[in-house]
């Protein structure tokens, strides 16, 4: 291997090319967070002409430390940009932040395993040009989404401070997580490791700042959180931008730390160790192979779903206290509810639902996996050595329906307990019964991702279309007063309220037809399509 003594050397010429090829796996987040952002002032307006709309709205959500906990503190809801700020603020944040974790990880760890990093190193390239080009390419994309997203946004009517703020706190959120996904790449031993670390951060972080907003928690809790530097802007509020400034110095010490740690590790490893395998083998067939290729993020995903029954175990406890402190948002979220029973029975089920929509999300996971086990060339041994497709892609999608179950079990337990110690009327069988009943809706947004596998893998972020699908209905449709045909594309709007006198199964059973149906097509795609080829 050709060596240099400028580590930066060759730089210029590397991200000339990682941007004419990788810069394009931003479009689909830029897409979103533009969504995310110009729906609000378009439909603002629209859906909440008058200001009584606009009061019961902002009874609503700023009385309600659940959506507090995704959506951040709702400051300013009787405006456009006050409303923009409340919806897209901390989810637009956290997409961007992912997109650059993403590719921060696939242009360092990405390449050492798939060999191309060895291709680049033999030639005239320092070694932490790869790492510059890296955090570059996550500083660049993360930059396009806010420039996009604010130009979209001022086309639709908003106005121009608040929305150039919160534009530049998307931006600054993924320049943050390009810094922590640089260091990542350096800890973990596989690109798989490098994301899973990184985004375990942003996650943490991300909940953590909406619980301690929630609870009212002091001033000091959120200047202990990156992400609660970001929540001092407050645009269409204060419109701050000094703190962007603590954004920016974040990036520059992590990213510095990112490439003190790179000149301390060998090549193709990381700094955290991966465990060596058993001494004996104990794969029995392919459902051992596919329980060994996912347990360990399935335990992690077990883990956070712990703290997060905890959370919302804690929020349902509480709901007696919203529900004297804000009565319209009573009244909004429960959908219908006629007596304090009731209104409390569909609290928890919206809970439910919402533990739910993130438990889908390790399911999807699963499902995905066949798609990297397929780009790594590692599946096609396993196919030519007796076992058959369809068997490969049923046992993965059991896994992955597996997998979300076992999530949403974890954290009812702990709902389930917290809840039935409140003193609300709820019993602990009652609340666990809902969220066993409720880890059906999963199964339809695993069949979406299978679907997609089978038929046409290139395009694998469509798989998380099911997710992003239910949770804009089942958060958002209540909000914007959605008919029933829209609400009834959000599987969990189909889930029945176990606590009710006449709740009947027909909707599960629904569920299952349409889950097994999409299952049986992704399946066969999958059982027909040439592997490697989608």
């Amino acid at each position: 291997m050709i060596g240099t003594t400028r580590p930066l050397v060759g730089t210029g010429v590397l991200l000339k090319a990682t941007l004419r090829h990788e810069l394009k796996r931003f479009i689909p987040w830029i897409a979103i967070v533009t969504m995310l952002s110009t729906s609000s002032i378009l439909a603002y307006a629209w859906m909440f002409p008058h200001r009584e709309d606009r009061a019961v709205l902002d009874a609503t959500i700023g009385g309600n430390p659940a959506l507090g906990l995704i959506f951040g503190p709702a400051r300013n809801l009787y405006t456009n940009e006050g409303f923009n700020t409340w919806r897209a603020f901390a989810l637009g944040g956290f997409l961007t932040g992912i997109a650059a974790i993403f590719a921060v990880t696939k242009a360092t760890r990405g390449q050492e395993d798939s060999g191309q990093a060895e291709l680049l190193a033999s030639g005239a390239m320092g070694r932490g040009a790869r790492l510059a080009v890296a955090v570059l390419l996550g500083i660049i994309g993360s930059t396009l989404v806010g420039v996009v997203t604010a130009l979209c946004t001022l086309l639709c009517g908003a106005e121009a401070d608040a929305t150039l703020l919160l534009a530049a706190t998307f931006t600054a959120t993924g320049w943050m997580m390009s810094a922590v996904a640089a260091v990542a790449a350096q800890l973990g031993s596989t690109a798989r490791a490098a994301n899973t670390l990184a985004v375990s951060t942003l996650s943490v972080l991300f909940i953590l700042r909406g619980f301690l907003l929630s609870l009212e928690a002091p001033a000091w809790t959120n200047w202990a959180n990156p992400l609660g530097w970001l929540d001092e802007t407050r645009p269409a509020t204060d419109n701050h931008w000094w703190p962007l400034l603590y954004a920016l110095v974040f990036t520059l010490i992590v990213t510095a730390v990112a490439f003190g740690l790179s000149s301390g590790r060998d090549f193709g490893q990381g700094i955290i160790p991966s465990q060596p395998g058993s001494a004996h083998g104990s794969l029995r067939g392919v459902e051992g192979l596919i329980w060994r290729l996912n347990k360990a993020p399935a335990f992690t995903w077990v883990i956070a779903f712990v703290a997060l029954g905890v959370i919302f175990g804690y929020f349902i406890g509480s709901v007696k206290d919203l529900l004297a402190s804000s009565p319209a948002m009573a009244a909004m979220m429960a959908g219908g509810a006629v007596d304090p029973a009731q209104l409390v029975n569909n609290f928890a089920v919206t809970m439910l639902s919402m533990l739910g929509i993130i438990a889908a999300i390790p399911g999807v996971q699963v499902v995905l996996r066949i798609v990297s086990e397929e780009n790594s060339q590692r599946i096609e041994p396993i196919l030519t050595g007796g076992i058959s497709r369809l068997r490969y892609c049923a046992v993965t999608l059991a896994a992955a329906a597996a997998t979300s179950t076992m999530c949403l079990l974890t954290a009812g337990v702990l709902v389930a307990w917290l809840s039935s110690r409140a003193d609300i009327g709820l019993s602990f069988l009652d609340v666990f019964i809902q969220a066993a009943v409720t880890s059906v809706a999963t199964w339809p947004i695993i069949g979406i991702a299978a679907v997609v596998v089978g038929v046409r893998p290139r395009f694998a972020i469509a798989a998380w279309v099911g997710v992003l699908e239910s949770f804009s209905i089942t958060i958002f449709g209540p909000t914007f007063k959605a008919p029933d045909w829209t609400m009834a594309f959000s599987p969990f709007h189909h889930i029945p309220h176990v606590m009710e006198s006449d709740a009947h199964g027909w909707g599960v059973l629904g569920l299952l037809v349409v889950s097994a149906l999409l299952c049986v097509i992704g399946c066969s795609a999958f059982n027909r399509r040439d592997i490697g080829v989608g």
